[in-house]
Order: structure tokens, then C-alpha cells, then sequence
């Protein structure tokens, strides 16, 4: 049965391919892509040469391979819709797109996606565009190797640099995103990858997850932005070897898990960020093998978490390790490395022979006083901390790991 199928396929595509045909778009040939896309023939390819091309609002209404030679630059003269793909198995490779249309009612984008299956955008850029790419109602489509720059200072000003909503199966692979409200959105959207990508000084979020179950996102780096990652009201999400790094602010973080179930972490940097995670209301969550260093604090977990599991991450040169808002702990902490612990291990079983607690009590004045700040690195708070750690009476007894690690995971 499956043999039968793959010669049917087989047989689709090669009746397809051969009944293709060039469309050349250039000062020699066909003056405007518009005029190539009409005579096209669905599956043909069309080649367009260097050179700015003003079409208004490019609408790709059949399959077709469109192709730019040395990035030909499609200009939206801040008034249109760039490019609208209309049609399925649509590809989109090599151009310079720049000045799409503004509005706070319409979601203009440089290429906008509607309702299609198996469109590629690939190897483009995307230059001063509201939305750069977006994709609604999406199933199978790629979008790689591309670069997206926004310029915009207000949020109202600026979409997303890549946008999906309500799509599935879609893989955003190696884009490097700046300069957008969020650099990648994801909204009920889901069997997802997020690979490879760099967003870096966006406005607001690198990533912004909402209602988006069973994504997995690897090997990104997410650097400078507003408030780092969100992910919210979701499940089912897995993140492996990402780098999140400098996002500094007032109630910023490397990345935000609210209302997030089931879902697994391994591998990740947070470096340098007002708070590394910030936990609330998030349960079942599998978090090891990961590192927090130079953050304010490493790790925010409110009181409404339940069932977080944290083992075998490495905890280095925060200013606080761990911050909660309450005594109630449902979560597990056992088995990490704290450079803060003053332990000892005389039987040599490279676990400390005593726990450790990672909440000091200074970190819970903050919590409710944030002005106590001030006296951060003075006398009376050590003074403090050292005195709760012999007699426990404001950081919460259950929140401790039990078996610390004497030296770092590799």
C-alpha cells in the first residue's frame, strides 16, 4: 500500500516539474512581476532581475517559484501590503522587501500568508515592514534564512516580526528578527519549531508564546530585548540549548512561564538578565541541565507553581539565587549546584552533606519591600541572612536541596 502511494506521489510531482516552465522578470523581458504571475502557469518558476520594482500590493494567486536575482527590492512605498501569497506551495526566495503600510487597524505585513498550505518564504529581507512576516491559518509552511529589521520606538508603531496565529506545523528556521514589537509571535499555534533563530532588540518580547501547545524551540538566542520570552497558557512545550542573554529592566527577564503545563527545559543559558525565569502559576514542569549566571536573580517561582522539578542546573554569580512570595512549596530542588553553598562532603560522594537553602532573607524583604534594595551588599542584610540561615523563621523550611552538587554539570 505505501509503495503504491509513493509512486502516485512520485508521479505528481514529476508531471508537475515537467510541465513547469521559466518566466523571466527584468529590463529585457517582462516588465513587472504582476504581468508574470497572470501568464504563469501553476509550478512555473519566475526569475526576477536586480532592480526596484513599485507593484502595489503583490498577490500571488497560484503555485508558483518566485525567485529574485541579486535581491531585487519590492518598495510598499509605506502604503501597501508588500507581498499577499493567496495560493498553496507558494515559495518566496530572494528578494528585499522595504516600507510596507502602517496601520492600527489593518495588520499589514512585507509577506502575508493567507490560509495556505506549504508556502516557503526563504532567504529574504525585510526591511522597515510593520508585520514582516505573517502567517494566518497556516499548515506546513517554512520560513528560513531571513533577515527582518524594524526601526520603530512605540509598540503601537510596529507588528511582529514573525507572526503566526492559528497555523500548525510550522518551522521557523535560522531568522535573525530586530527592531519589532515581538520578534516571534506565536498565537494558537501548534507541532511547531522555532529553530536556530536570533531576535535581539525588540521592543517587547524575543518570543511571545500564547495558547500555542506542543511547539518545541532549540538552539536560539534571544538578547536584548523588552521583557525576553513569554510563554503563556500553554502546554506541551519543549526548550532545548537556548541562549537567553541581557534583557535588563524593570520587570524584565530571560523568560516568563505563566499558566504553562507539561513542558520540559534542558540545555539553557540565562545570563545576564534582571531575573533569569520568572514562574507563576505554572505546574509539571521538567527544568535540568541548565545554567543561570550574572542574572539579579536566577529564578522567580510564586507560591501558585506546583510540581516544578529542578535538578542538575547550575546556579553561578547571581545576586540571588531563588525568590518566592510564600511558604507553601510543592516543588522539587534536589540535585543542583549553588556556588553559593558553604557546605561540606566528607564522604566524598560529591553531593553536600548538608542542604542548601537558595531563598536568603533578604531576597524575601525585597520581594515585599522592593525599595530595600538600597542596602544591598550592607553589613545588616548579611548580618541577616547568615542569622536566618542557623535560626529559619522568613524564608520557607521546604524550599531547600536536600543533595547540592559539590561541583558544576558539564
Amino acid at each position: 500500500m505505501n509503495m503504491h502511494l509513493t509512486i502516485l506521489l512520485l508521479l505528481f510531482f514529476s508531471v508537475n516539474t515537467a510541465n513547469a516552465n521559466i518566466i523571466r522578470v527584468g529590463k529585457k523581458n517582462i516588465a513587472t512581476i504582476t504581468e508574470a504571475i497572470a501568464i504563469a502557469k501553476r509550478y512555473d518558476t519566475i526569475f526576477v532581475e536586480k532592480g526596484i520594482y513599485k507593484e502595489h500590493n503583490l498577490v500571488i494567486d497560484k503555485p508558483v517559484y518566485l525567485m529574485g536575482l541579486d535581491k531585487p527590492l519590492l518598495d510598499g512605498e509605506s502604503k501597501y501590503e508588500i507581498i499577499s501569497v493567496k495560493a498553496d506551495s507558494v515559495t518566496v526566495d530572494g528578494f528585499r522587501l522595504q516600507h510596507s503600510a502602517i496601520s492600527s487597524i489593518v495588520d499589514y505585513a512585507g509577506i502575508k500568508i493567507y490560509n495556505k498550505h506549504k508556502v516557503t518564504i526563504i532567504n529574504n529581507i525585510l526591511e522597515d515592514t510593520f508585520f514582516g512576516v505573517y502567517v494566518q491559518y497556516g499548515i506546513d509552511c517554512v520560513i528560513k534564512n531571513n533577515t527582518l529589521v524594524a526601526h520603530q520606538k512605540e509598540e503601537q508603531q510596529s507588528g511582529n516580526g514573525i507572526h503566526c496565529w492559528k497555523s500548525d506545523s510550522i518551522q521557523i528556521i535560522n531568522n535573525t528578527v530586530s527592531g519589532h514589537r515581538d520578534g516571534i509571535y506565536f498565537e494558537f499555534v501548534t507541532h511547531s519549531l522555532i529553530w536556530r533563530n536570533f531576535s535581539h532588540e525588540n521592543l517587547r518580547y524575543g518570543l511571545h508564546f500564547m495558547f500555542s501547545n506542543d511547539d518545541t524551540y532549540i538552539t536560539n538566542t534571544f538578547e536584548g530585548n523588552g521583557s525576553g520570552v513569554s510563554v503563556m497558557f500553554s502546554h506541551g512545550v519543549k526548550m532545548f540549548n537556548n541562549l537567553f542573554r541581557k534583557n535588563w529592566g524593570d520587570g524584565a527577564y530571560g523568560i516568563l512561564f505563566k499558566e504553562i503545563s507539561d513542558s520540559y527545559g534542558q540545555g539553557n543559558i540565562f545570563e545576564n538578565n534582571t531575573t533569569g525565569v520568572y514562574m507563576e502559576g505554572a505546574s509539571r514542569i521538567d527544568f535540568q541541565k541548565n545554567t543561570f549566571k550574572h542574572n539579579g536573580w536566577a529564578l522567580k517561582i510564586q507560591a501558585s507553581c506546583m510540581d516544578i522539578n529542578l535538578h542538575h542546573n547550575n546556579f553561578i554569580a547571581n545576586t540571588f539565587d531563588v525568590a518566592t512570595n510564600g511558604s507553601l512549596v510543592l516543588n522539587n530542588f534536589n540535585e543542583n549546584y549553588w556556588d553559593k553553598y558553604e557546605g561540606y562532603d566528607l564522604n566524598k560522594d560529591k553531593f553536600g552533606d548538608v542542604p542548601y537553602h537558595p531563598v536568603s532573607m533578604y531576597s524575601m524583604i525585597i520581594e515585599k519591600n522592593p525599595t530595600a534594595v538600597l542596602l544591598f551588599r550592607s553589613f545588616i542584610t548579611s548580618l541577616m541572612d547568615k542569622t536566618e540561615k542557623i535560626m529559619p523563621g522568613l524564608t520557607p523550611e521546604n524550599l531547600k536541596d536536600n543533595r547540592p552538587l559539590m561541583k558544576p554539570v558539564l
